[in-house]
């Protein structure tokens, strides 16, 4: 039996990728360890998972709900997301990427103590910042990307956090010279600091190191990107990584006579912190003649579903989504990714980092339809979704998506390569 230590970024998204592999591992017999944020103590456990706890900053004077920090600081910096990509780099990526960083460096010396008192075999992290102490600690690691896959750059690749079509390069020099303008300090205060905690130097403009063990990617044959290189062998495309931890779900007694067809509504856990956006999509789908299944999210009491919807603060997605006929998404990876998994059309509405590459492509995929987040008009989003369902050779396409994507999961494939990874260090 392995000791294999699960180190997600403090967001359900990176957490839920890691629940999956996690619990093949545990039920193939393996000791698995998560470690998590204060905030998050109890949720994996809730599962099964044993757990140990740190924290990216001082301890707050109240106590927080899990991800509470992400949740205030996308609160607050919500109207940047009405800026275009190229602005955002300035007001939102950057500042996100300072508390990244900020939480990388507070955290180094419990995350050394926790590795150690753990002993594991091996460490997967599924984070978009580095921690010197896996690459500096002699343990075999695996980083794990869930987000788009724009994050390995490529020439051939539009520039991560564009949004930008991969059919056009307009633009995509200055948005590469604006970022290395806005982020170079940054990172090369980061890069100091990892080589002064005896890690190796960051790669250029990277604020995380490739592992010389095994490198995980998280999306779809069918949608990845064209590339000039092919990426390195240690990289490997997971496809999907859909968890099957998820409590059952039915529709309410009643509730299939209300519509025609079933939807999914979901903005994230940090999206749906957005009440003003969340009422203006109830607003405009009440009148849709199909019938709606929403995530409210974390400030689900400040606003009402409509007589045609049914919701909660929390949903159990990996349920959900084999039952609805097409998903209205910020664009998360997971969410993006567990659509294809189980073949669902997608209206995606972005609104940071990485959901605007997802929604570029599957726009220009023709996997679904990309609107303007806050300045679509209402019937933009009513007329995709009745024209997504509408398209039978759209369906079809999906359905053999799916039926490949069911037949080999990424949750076993992940599985399987920890665990080689644990027998040739052995």
């Amino acid at each position: 039996m392995a000791t294999v230590v699960f180190f997600p970024e403090g967001a359900f998204g990176p957490t839920n990728n890691c629940v999956g592999i996690g619990d093949v591992l545990r039920r193939r017999g393996h000791r698995v360890v998560f470690v998590v944020e204060e905030s998050f103590a109890g949720t994996l456990e809730a599962k099964g998972f044993e757990e140990a706890t740190m924290r990216l900053g001082p301890p707050p004077e109240q106590e927080e709900e899990p991800g509470q920090f992400w949740k205030d600081f996308i609160r607050d910096t919500a109207p940047v997301f009405r800026r275009p990509t190229i602005e955002q780099l300035e007001g939102f990526i950057q500042p996100t990427w300072q508390a990244l960083v900020d939480g990388a460096k507070y955290v180094e010396p419990r995350l050394r103590a926790i590795l150690g008192e753990l002993d594991p075999d091996v460490v997967v992290e599924d984070n978009v910042v580095g921690f010197a102490a896996l690459p500096a600690g002699g343990r075999p690691w695996v980083r794990i990307v869930s987000c788009n896959p724009a994050e390995l750059k490529d020439p051939e690749v539009p520039p991560t956090f564009s949004g930008y079509a991969a059919g056009d390069r307009a633009g995509w020099d200055a948005f590469r010279a604006e970022y290395d303008r806005v982020h170079r300090p940054l990172w090369e205060d980061f890069d100091t600091f990892m080589r002064e905690q005896g890690a190796p130097g960051l790669p250029e403009l990277e604020f995380i190191h490739e592992s010389q063990w095994a490198n995980l990617y998280l999306y779809p044959e069918e949608a990845d990107y064209a590339r000039a290189r092919p990426l390195e062998e240690s990289w490997t495309r997971l496809d999907s990584c859909v968890r099957a931890t998820d409590e059952a779900w039915e529709e309410p007694e009643g509730f299939r006579a209300n519509g025609e067809k079933l939807v999914y509504l979901s903005l994230g856990s940090l999206g749906s912190a957005d009440v003003d956006l969340m009422r203006r999509l109830v607003e405009e789908l009440a009148s849709s003649p199909h019938r709606f299944v929403v995530s409210k999210g974390p400030q689900h009491e400040l606003f009402e579903l409509a007589e045609n919807m049914t919701g909660a603060e929390f949903l159990p997605q990996a349920s959900i989504l084999p039952r609805v006929d097409l998903v209205v998404t910020h664009g998360g990876n997971n969410t993006v990714t567990e659509s294809f998994f189980f073949g669902k059309p997608m209206v995606v509405l972005p609104l940071f980092w990485d959901q605007y590459d997802n929604a570029q492509r599957v726009h220009e995929l023709g996997f679904g339809a990309r609107l303007d987040t806050y300045g679509h008009e209402p019937d933009e989003l009513t007329g995709a979704i009745d024209r997504l369902l509408a398209d039978e050779q759209l369906s079809e396409r999906l359905g053999r998506i799916s039926a490949r994507l069911q037949a080999d999961p990424g949750t076993s494939k992940a599985a399987d390569l920890i665990e080689r990874i644990v027998v040739r260090a052995a």
